[in-house]
């Protein structure tokens, strides 16, 4: 596989995890407050679907795009390191930009739920990126385990 499709499909994989421990920590009834779907979706004024779209958009293809441009800036190509730090940027512009944009201010101060909702953001930014780079790893048969 292609250094260049191998960030989408790892994206696609990525996105599919992560929405699966999202619908865990639904159904379990953990932070009912902080749900990402229902929260583009309202910024959108749209139906639920309309937000699970834009997530697999923005999983797929921005952090594709993003994996992509972190693979040409750094010399050193590791993909599992690279797709872990690409999940802290993309946690810390939801904190600082969506959060805010969504009115629940910086690091989600705001869903006056302590520090849960940025930590538990964290771990699900963590375990994407992880998964992220972990895929394109395998994908492009990259024996790299850092």
């Amino acid at each position: 596989m292609t250094n260049k499709t191998a960030p989408f499909i790892a994206g696609s994989i990525a996105t599919i995890v992560l929405s699966l421990l999202m619908l865990i920590k639904s159904s379990m009834g953990i932070m009912p407050n902080l749900n990402v779907i229902k929260m583009l979706a309202g910024q959108m004024n749209a139906p639920l679907f309309a937000g699970w779209i834009v997530h697999f958009v923005i999983g797929v293809i921005g952090y594709g795009v993003a994996f992509i441009l972190l693979i040409k800036l750094f010399t050193d190509k590791r993909p599992i390191l690279l797709g872990t730090l690409l999940g802290i940027i993309g946690w810390l512009v939801m904190m600082v930009a969506l959060m805010p944009m969504m009115g629940h201010g910086a690091f989600a101060i705001g869903m006056e739920a302590g520090p849960k909702p940025a930590i538990a953001t964290l771990v699900l930014h963590l375990i994407f990126g992880f998964v992220l780079g972990y895929s394109v790893c395998k994908l492009t048969a990259n024996k790299q385990s850092e």
